[in-house]
């Protein structure tokens, strides 16, 4: 017999109330009940990044988070980041940096990113490097995704 459970959780601003599967991920609560596609699940082990959302104002794994743990939370998911602008220069950068292709990890990387420019607003490249070391690429390499994010660091310092 499947446990049902009711959470209340603000997802991008918005209050979202629901019964859901005591068993089901947070990324595929996002992707199919809330039908926000952005992130995705790729390994569902926790290593590839491609289900990244940000929880409580922090990055996790969706794919090893249940819906039911953010009962109570603010849950930010590409969509809701991108639409409010916080990481636009990282997309516009991202794009004139050839440093997405297929796109399908694009939405980790992004968040990823954010949420090391809001640690350490002046990473080196190695610690750009190891930040983002938990996110997979398999179609543009590394080298255009850590150039996009140095970039954004330096066009950020205050002048």
């Amino acid at each position: 017999m499947e446990k049902n459970v009711d959470i209340n959780v603000t997802v991008n601003g918005q209050s979202v109330s629901r019964r859901v599967s005591a068993r089901t991920n947070l990324v595929d609560f996002i992707r199919y009940e809330l039908e926000l596609t952005g992130s995705h699940v790729g390994c569902e082990h926790g290593v590839c990044g491609a289900c990244t959302i940000r929880v409580d104002g922090n990055i996790v794994r969706g794919c090893l988070m249940l819906a039911a743990q953010v009962d109570g939370a603010n849950v930010e998911t590409i969509e809701g980041v991108s639409d409010g602008g916080e990481i636009s220069d990282l997309q516009d950068e991202f794009l004139k940096r050839n440093a997405l292709q297929c796109g399908f990890c694009t939405p980790g990387f992004l968040l990823t990113a954010q949420e090391l420019l809001s640690e350490n607003p002046n990473p080196s490249r190695d610690q750009i490097r190891e930040f983002i070391s938990g996110n997979y690429c398999r179609c543009t390499g590394y080298q255009a995704i850590v150039d996009a994010i140095e970039t954004i660091s330096i066009q950020r310092k205050p002048k």
